[in-house]
C-alpha cells in the first residue's frame, strides 16, 4: 500500500520491516504475522538462508548438531529431517526452502532488495527505509537480522590484485562451485572455513600450502549420516522437543552444559575419562562447553585440557615438524579462547606429503605476485588458486557499516565510536523502535545460533505485543542501561581466560581496531533473565513515548 511520496518516490507503509532472510528473520516473521502485523523481509541475496546462502566453499557445514540447529516449531521438523548429524550447506538450503513453503513466507519476502539507508521520523515515530533500487518503506518496527558474519575481511597484502590465477574468499565463493582437482592451492587462514576447505580440497589437490598464523585447536566432529527412521522415532519420543527446552537452560544454548566439578577436584584418571568421553566418544563442542566448570576460567585447569587435546593430535600427525606447528608444546593461547573448528579428518589430510604448512609468524607473506605468494625469506611459491579464508569483521562490522541513523543523526558505527554500547545486545539508545539479533553483547559467538536468535525473537515479539496493547508507539533503550549492560559484559569477559587470545571475539583480528569484548559470556540463562526483567514493571529501563519511566537495575542476579 502506498500513502505518499518522498522526493518523487512512492512510500510503502508497513508495521515491521525485517532485514535479512536467515533463522532470525523467519522465526520473527512467523510471530509478527500471528499478531496480525503487516511485515516484510528484505534480503539482498537472491535466496534465503543468510550466511548459508553464501557459504558454498568446499566442505562448508554447521558446527551444531541435529536436532538443535534448526527452528524449534514442531510443524517444521515433523516432516523434515537433515541428512547428516552436522548439516552441510546444500542441506541447509533445502531446509530454508522447506520453511518458506511450510510457513508460506515467499509472499512476504523480497529478494534482491538491498537496504541502503534508514532514518527515524520523530514526527511519526516511524523509520523511513530506502533501498538501493529506489524502494522506500515507512515502518513502525525496524529489525536488523543480518547476523554476526555479514562483512567479510580481506587483509591488506602487497600485490593482492596482481595474481593472474584464481582467487576466492570463502565468504564469497561462486555458487556454481570451483574445480580444485589437481590444482596448486594456497589457503590463507585456518579458521573454520580454512579448516573445512583444506580438509575437503587437500586430498585431490596437486599441492596445497597452508599459511597459518595460529593453529586451530580442532575437535573431532564425529560426523555420521542420520537414519530417517531413527529420527522419526526421536521426534515421536519427544527428543526434539526436549532439545528445544534444554537449549534455554545451558550456558551455550546446546543440549549439554559444563561438568559440575572443578578440574582438580577430580583424580587424574577421572579427568582422562571425562576428556576422552567428551572429545573422542561424543565429539562436537562437548569438550569446549561440557568440560569442567573452571576450564575456561582457570589457567591450570585449561592446561590440563590442552595437554590432553595435544596428545590426541600428536597421535594423528606423524611428521614432527607439522605436529609442532599444529599442536605446539607451549600453547599459543588458552584452549577454547579462540573458536575451535570441528574436523573429520583434517589432521590426516595435512599429514599427506603434498600438503605443507607455512608459519607466517616466523615467515610472513611479503607479497602476492602474478604467479603466487612470496614470503619474507624471499621464497616464491607458485599457485593456480589462492583461497582467502580470512574471516569477517565479525559481530559489529555488518551493523557498523550500515547507513542507519538515529535521532541525533549518528550511524550505528558512530554510536560505537568511543566504545561498544548496546542495551542487552538487542537495541540501542537514540535508535527508537529498532532491534537487532545475533549481534554484539549477546551470547552470539558462545551460543548455538538458532537458540540465540529465537530467544531474541521471542523478546521482540513480546515487546511489540505489549507496546501495541498499551498504545505505545515509541520504544527506546536508555543510555544508563547501555552503560550498565556494558559493565556486565566486561565483568564476565575479564573474569575468564578469553581476553588472553588475539581473537575476533574481541575484534583483535582487524588491524587498528579497538580491542574490546564483543560477546556476552555470562551464559544463555542469565541473558534470558535480563531480557525478561527488561519487560517487567512497565518496560523498566526503557524510554516509551517520552513517558518518565524510572530506571531500574538490569538484574541483580547476573
Amino acid at each position: 500500500m502506498y500513502d505518499d511520496k518522498t522526493a518523487g518516490q512512492p512510500v510503502r507503509e508497513l508495521d515491521a520491516l525485517i532485514v535479512g532472510a536467515g533463522f532470525s528473520a523467519f522465526s520473527l516473521m512467523n510471530k509478527l504475522r500471528k499478531q496480525g502485523l503487516s511485515a516484510k523481509i528484505f534480503e539482498k541475496a537472491p535466496a534465503s538462508g543468510g550466511i548459508w546462502h553464501w557459504n558454498q566453499y568446499p566442505g562448508a557445514r554447521v558446527d551444531s548438531d541435529t536436532p538443535i540447529y534448526q527452528l524449534f516449531e514442531p510443524e517444521l521438523y515433523e516432516d523434515f529431517t537433515f541428512k547428516e548429524r552436522y548439516a552441510d550447506s546444500k542441506d541447509l538450503k533445502r531446509y530454508f526452502q522447506h520453511v518458506e513453503k511450510k510457513w508460506d513466507l515467499l509472499k512476504d519476502i523480497e529478494y534482491n532488495r538491498n537496504v541502503d539507508a534508514a532514518r527515524f521520523d520523530e514526527a511519526r515515530n516511524k523509520w523511513l527505509v530506502e533501498c538501493s533500487d529506489g524502494t522506500k518503506v515507512r515502518c513502525r518496527w525496524f529489525v536488523l537480522t543480518i547476523g554476526f558474519a555479514s562483512r567479510r575481511y580481506v587483509p591488506k597484502m602487497k600485490g593482492l590484485g596482481d595474481f593472474r590465477g584464481e582467487m576466492y574468499h570463502t565468504a564469497q565463493w561462486p555458487q556454481w562451485g570451483v574445480n580444485l582437482k589437481n590444482k596448486r592451492i594456497a589457503v590463507i587462514g585456518t579458521g573454520a572455513s580454512g579448516i573445512q576447505t583444506i580438509q575437503e580440497a587437500g586430498p585431490d589437490a596437486k599441492s596445497l600450502t597452508v599459511y597459518q598464523r595460529t593453529p586451530n585447536m580442532c575437535l573431532p566432529m564425529n560426523q555420521r549420516p542420520l537414519d530417517p527412521v531413527e529420527e522419526e522415532k526421536k521426534k515421536a519420543d519427544g527428543v526434539y522437543a526436549r532439545a528445544h527446552r534444554e537449549s534455554y537452560t545451558t550456558f551455550s544454548g546446546f543440549t549439554f552444559d559444563f561438568h559440575q566439578q572443578d578440574t582438580f577436584d577430580a583424580t587424574p584418571e577421572e579427568r582422562e575419562r571425562l576428556y576422552h568421553r567428551l572429545m573422542i566418544e561424543e565429539g562436537g563442542f562437548r569438550f569446549w562447553f561440557g568440560n569442567f566448570r573452571d576450564f575456561l576460567f582457570d589457567e591450570a585447569a585449561n592446561d590440563e585440557g590442552y595437554n590432553f587435546w595435544r596428545k590426541t593430535v600428536l597421535a594423528r600427525v606423524p611428521d614432527p615438524e607439522k605436529a609442532a606447528l599444529l599442536a605446539p608444546e607451549k600453547k599459543p593461547h588458552p584452549w577454547g579462547t579462540k573458536r575451535a573448528s570441528l574436523e573429520q579428518n583434517f589432521y590426516e589430510v595435512v599429514s599427506q606429503p603434498h600438503i605443507s604448512i607455512v608459519d607466517v609468524n616466523k615467515n610472513g607473506i611479503a607479497e602476492i605476485t602474478e604467479t603466487g605468494i612470496r614470503t619474507a625469506d624471499g621464497v616464491l611459491r607458485e599457485f593456480d588458486v589462492i583461497v582467502l579464508a580470512t574471516g569477517f569483521d565479525a559481530v559489529t562490522g555488518g551493523l557498523a557499516s550500515l547507513d542507519v541513523r538515529g535521532t541525533d543523526g549518528s550511524t550505528i558505527g558512530e554510536h560505537w565510536r568511543n566504545g561498544l554500547r548496546t542495551s542487552m545486545g538487542i537495541s540501542l539508545n537514540k535508535f527508537p523502535n529498532l532491534f537487532f539479533t545475533y549481534g554484539p553483547q549477546a551470547p552470539t559467538a558462545f551460543a548455538n545460533g538458532p537458540t540465540c536468535t529465537q530467544i531474541q525473537g521471542e523478546f521482540i515479539d513480546k515487546a511489540v505485543q505489549k507496546l501495541r496493547q498499551e498504545g505505545i508507539t515509541r520504544f527506546e533503550a536508555k543510555k544508563e542501561v547501555e552503560d550498565e549492560w556494558g559493565e556486565k559484559v566486561k565483568e564476565k569477559w575479564y573474569g575468564s581466560l578469553f581476553p588472553q587470545a588475539k581473537s575476533w571475539y574481541q575484534g583483535a583480528n582487524i588491524p587498528g581496531r579497538r580491542v574490546e569484548p564483543l560477546n556476552w559470556v555470562g551464559g544463555v540463562p542469565a541473558y534470558i533473565q535480563a531480557l525478561n526483567d527488561s519487560l517487567e514493571n512497565n518496560f523498566q529501563a526503557w524510554h516509551t513515548d517520552g513517558l518518565d519511566k524510572l530506571t531500574t537495575r538490569i538484574s541483580s542476579s547476573l
